[in-house]
């Protein structure tokens, strides 16, 4: 197992584009895109966030990354719902670079903690 990869972003398109890169240098990470709104529409959508984050649990723990100030906002409102609030962290980093920098860390088999200060 490995950490899993939440990319939280206002464009879907962005948030899908950037999971296709990290994937490539971290083939076995859980890397899950939420981008967008479901209409297609530029913006975050909590439930997705929420959906996304249960979805790349895959038993040790789970980053999320996002790109701009209410996604953020939306990363943490998911995390704190979460059945364990403990077992997801919102790393504050920039997009590409810490996304990318996480996937290596997780392929790796660092953990949540050590994946989280790969990003940052």
């Amino acid at each position: 197992m490995s950490v899993g990869i939440v990319l939280v972003s206002h464009s879907a398109k962005l948030a899908e584009g950037l999971a296709e890169l990290a994937a490539q240098m971290a083939p076995d990470v859980t890397i899950v895109p939420a981008g967008g709104l479901a209409d297609g529409s530029i913006g975050t959508d909590y439930d997705e966030v929420v959906a996304a984050t249960q979805r790349a649990d895959r038993g040790d723990g789970v980053v999320l990354l996002y790109d701009l100030g209410s996604a953020q906002m939306t990363a943490e409102l998911a995390v704190e719902s979460l059945a364990d609030p403990s077992a997801a962290t919102v790393a504050d980093g920039p997009l590409v670079e810490g996304a990318i920098a996480a996937a290596v860390a997780a392929q790796a088999g660092q953990d949540r903690k050590a994946d989280r200060k790969s990003v940052v």
